[in-house]
């Protein structure tokens, strides 16, 4: 399993990244209500051997986070469609007119259309006119998803709602420290045990990945409250959209935290608290999005 490549595609630098943020975006009141978390230290990261090394997972460490504040789900289709509609923005997936959605996300004909794969992921299509608006490409919309997290939304694009929102995108340490729920060392926000009494807790791959999806299981997010809260009250902190924090990760991207509906133990079992992903800041999927997170009040 180490040295396989996380499961969502990068973008080719556009150059664009810079001319499409946030500049002179006015600030509202934060659309949900904050969650405050009061910090303290914890161990961070993970020595088993679960872990993909070259992810820098490890060592386990003890980490300092000081209080703050953090949504208790993924900003919504509903929300950021707010912020769309009181800025104008246009997301970079709008502006370069394509974006990546997962094959099996697609009807057979469209699917058929697209020549472009990308190299080492052949289940990623890039889409034209794909984005957040229309996340499976011509003819979709979210119309009933407005309680889903929105997605095909790149770094940039975040951090531009963020500005607008008051608010600003969480640190690893604090994504971290939020998404392991109070329990100390353990595998998932919930304990040990990926599904125990036999309980789905969370939105990941069902099934045979990537050609064979479980019957009456579909590859695609779930609302964003779905299924129970961890012990610090957030939402799906494991599995449905990756989440994109502040931090860089390596030269030109960006570290995501959490995992997606494609993670699955026999590829990319990165759904656990400790693991890691990333990707170029201008990049967008159908399978990322964003939560924000506060200073705590002065």
């Amino acid at each position: 399993m180490n040295g396989k490549p996380c499961c969502t595609p990068a973008r080719a630098a556009s150059g664009l990244e810079r001319a499409s943020a946030g500049a002179g975006i006015a600030t509202a009141q934060p659309a949900v209500p904050l969650l405050a978390l009061a910090g303290g230290t914890f161990m961070m990261g993970t020595d088993s051997d679960e872990g993909f090394p070259e992810d820098g997972e490890g060592p386990a460490r003890p980490v300092r986070v000081d209080a703050f504040r953090i949504a208790a789900a993924a900003v919504t289709n509903a929300q950021f469609a707010q912020f769309v509609r009181e800025t104008r923005y246009v997301t970079q997936a709008e502006a370069l007119g394509s974006s990546f959605v997962f094959y099996l996300q697609l009807s057979q004909p469209l699917r058929d259309e697209i020549r472009h794969v990308p190299a080492g992921l052949p289940w990623w299509l890039q889409v034209a006119h794909a984005c957040w608006q229309r996340p499976e490409g011509p003819g979709s919309h979210i119309r009933d998803r407005s309680d889903h997290p929105v997605v095909h939304v790149s770094w940039h694009d975040a951090r531009a709602y963020c500005d607008w929102a008051g608010a600003r995108l969480p640190t690893e340490a604090e994504w971290e420290y939020a998404a392991r729920g109070g329990l100390a060392g353990a595998r998932y926000p919930w304990g040990d045990e990926l599904e125990p009494g036999g309980q789905r807790r969370c939105n990941i791959w069902q099934g045979g990945f990537p050609n064979q999806p479980a019957a009456g299981w579909l590859p695609g997010t779930v609302p964003a409250q779905a299924f129970a809260p961890n012990g610090h009250g957030l939402f799906n902190v494991a599995g449905n959209v990756w989440e994109w924090c502040e931090d860089g990760f390596g030269a030109g991207r960006r570290a995501q935290r959490g995992g997606s509906f494609l993670c699955h133990a026999s590829y990319c079992n990165r759904y656990r608290v400790a693991a890691r992903g990333s990707n170029t800041p201008d990049s967008s999927a159908s399978n990322c999005g964003f939560r924000v997170a506060a200073d705590a009040p002065a």
